[in-house]
């Protein structure tokens, strides 16, 4: 696990780009506190920090080829790295080390591009071709590694994080409108979109190739929900199936050379991890967990994470995390996440993190559970959408308008009514628990941002994916956008940004492509069976979990953030979004901001993610902005 950077074309060729590209892996020293390297030559400057994982002694990079004329910065590990290494040397290639991290080279020298179709693993990876004076970035399947670039006149800077690139003296942080737009409705940036204005994420499962200056991007990796309508076996057969791709994807994400552990919610996915590690390990799996205090009471899920501590012996830690601890550590988590994510668990996955790194250098997580066997209640509710079409098309407004004014209900059963009464499968995608609704998001925008952005522009974005996909059920077209976006721009970018701000790895074996496109082709019912999330997933660990935890109801991180905000929190929330503050940005009305502050505090309404969103656009903008 590493962080990379470079600058290629002219920009490279400056008396001071050394200088520059040493200030750019300085400033993500955290994603490699072991060793630094660097690659320089006529046209080109690579940089790189280092993790030691595996080869802790001989994996230095960059690493070149036999003759140099390929070098490699790589982030991220290649678990079928043996397999290849032992292929390529049959063919005759020398190694140097025993990292993962030179089998790319030789394998870019047999297949060229394509050799990322080879690559079993996550990463983020930069190879110059000196032969063809070409720089190409890749990025794995799924996003699990991050990897931005800017174009700079006929010069290309790239590196693992934002905040690298904008080390670059060319470069200036400046708002995108339209990317706050989205991340107001999404609670996320979708790629390639960032929130800084003309600097991109190379979307998961794409390539690109800079050569004089031309920058070319293109797709190499989709999911697939095909077989799922040819393939038809009993649900015992796909469940032997789904057990002996964990079991292998286990395996294969615990080749490691350093001490690692497991982060432990006591939910379905990270309880299965253990259970898996633990068959593996001759010795207790290291597990990491945390909780929460509100208002003199705990708020967590630590009695569930040691129900399986307990059950598979395991050296237990855990973090109790406090409204002072969040407002200590809240400008921190959002420089280290690059940009605003309206996601409160990045601050406990920082202070696990945290912890975990004070024993252990790597983790196995539970990600992607939820987005390959249908975990969120809104795959379930979207069953009910049927509803919608015995409303009118011209009612549906005044039906929404009731919803959101006068019924007295919770405030997700309304969400959920508002979804159904929207008008087609893309607005109802899109309004399944969002941020700020269209309406809400008007009321929020100043009057001159709302001439500016649109507020439907989430629909575009969504809509853009679903014309890509062969999904042709509800259900699996759900799965396939949260797979390509909800997983890489939120879940996957905080996990890798707040483990590596502690300097670990945190691995994610539910994201093996092989695992993910089994998932894609199983029939739907095996996901969601009735009205039963993750049937499938569930129905295999039986035999690995207690029951209380195959049917607990799904919480994620219940941390009391809207109970922080009404009380140890207030001030520090009234400061960041006090009247003068928002008057001053010129992005939202203060008077929209007040009153949704007024309606959380008095308890009417629970608007917990909506101020965490807000504080983070704010605390964004004194980190990158006004510095």
């Amino acid at each position: 696990m590493c962080g990379i950077a470079g600058i290629v074309g002219p920009a490279a060729q400056r008396s001071d780009s050394r200088v520059t590209l040493q200030k750019m892996t300085d400033v993500i020293f955290h994603r490699g506190p072991d060793d630094e390297g660097f690659f320089f030559a006529d046209g080109v400057g690579l940089g790189m920090r280092r993790l030691s994982i595996i080869d802790l002694a001989g994996g230095k990079q960059p690493i070149s080829n036999e003759d140099g004329s390929a070098t490699v910065v790589f982030n991220g590990e290649i678990y079928n790295y043996r397999e290849l290494r032992r292929q390529l040397q049959r063919d005759g290639h020398f190694f140097k080390t025993e990292s993962d991290t030179e089998v790319i080279v030789h394998l870019y020298e047999e297949l060229g591009a394509e050799c990322v179709s080879k690559l079993r693993g996550m990463f983020g990876f930069a190879l110059w071709d000196a032969r063809n004076n070409s720089l190409l970035l890749a990025r794995d399947r799924l996003g699990i590694k991050p990897l931005y670039y800017t174009q700079v006149g006929d010069s290309l800077i790239f590196a693992s994080e934002i905040k690298a690139i904008l080390q670059h003296p060319d470069v200036d942080a400046r708002l995108n409108l339209e990317a706050l737009g989205n991340f107001l409705t999404l609670k996320y940036v979708p790629a390639p979109q960032t929130i800084f204005d003309d600097i991109w994420a190379l979307p998961p499962g794409y390539l690109l190739n800079y050569t004089d200056g031309q920058i070319r991007v293109h797709q190499y990796w989709d999911l697939c929900f095909g077989p799922a309508r040819s393939q038809r076996h009993h649900e015992n057969v796909y469940a032997e199936q789904l057990q002996e791709l964990l079991h292998e994807a286990i395996q294969l994400h615990l080749i490691s050379d350093v001490p690692f552990g497991a982060f432990l919610s006591g939910g379905i996915d990270s309880s299965m991890i253990v259970a898996l590690m633990s068959h593996y390990l001759n010795e207790p799996v290291k597990t990491f967990s945390v909780g929460f205090t509100g208002d003199g009471v705990e708020f967590s899920e630590l009695p569930y994470a040691r129900i399986i501590a307990e059950r598979y012996q395991t050296d237990h830690y855990e973090v109790l995390m406090s409204a002072q601890d969040f407002m200590e550590v809240a400008e921190k988590v959002v420089w280290h996440l690059d940009q605003p994510i309206a996601d409160q668990a990045a601050l406990a996955n920082y202070m696990v993190a945290d912890m975990a790194s004070r024993h252990v250098k790597m983790v196995l997580t539970g990600e992607g559970g939820d987005e390959l066997f249908a975990g969120y209640a809104r795959y379930a509710g979207e069953r009910f959408s049927f509803l919608g079409h015995f409303v009118p098309k011209g009612m549906k407004p005044l039906i929404r308008h009731v919803i959101e004014r006068h019924l007295p209900i919770p405030q997700r059963p309304k969400l959920a009514l508002h979804a159904i009464t929207q008008h087609g499968e893309v607005a109802r995608f899109v309004h399944w628990f969002p941020l700020f609704n269209h309406h809400h998001k008007a009321e929020l925008l100043s009057s001159k941002l709302k001439q500016i952005i649109d507020i439907a522009a989430p629909e575009q974005v969504f809509e853009e994916h679903l014309q890509r996909t062969d999904a042709d059920d509800s259900l699996s077209r759900m799965l396939y956008l949260d797979t390509k976006l909800w997983l890489p721009d939120d879940l996957l970018a905080r996990g890798d940004k707040t483990s590596m701000a502690a300097s670990i790895e945190a691995r994610v074996p539910f994201l093996d492509h092989m695992v993910v496109e089994f998932a894609a082709a199983l029939p739907p019912h095996l996901k969601l069976k009735r009205l039963m999330r993750k049937y499938l997933l569930k129905k295999v660990g039986v035999s690995l979990l207690p029951p209380e935890i195959i049917r607990r109801k799904k919480e994620g991180f219940p941390m009391p953030v809207s109970i922080w905000f009404r009380h140890e929190a207030r001030s520090f929330v009234r400061d960041l979004l006090s009247p003068s503050v928002i008057n001053r940005r010129g992005l939202f009305d203060p008077g929209y901001v007040e009153r949704l502050l007024d309606r959380h505090e008095s308890g009417v309404a629970d608007y917990g993610t909506h101020i965490w969103a807000l504080l983070n656009v704010e605390l964004w903008h004194r980190q990158f902005v006004d510095k």
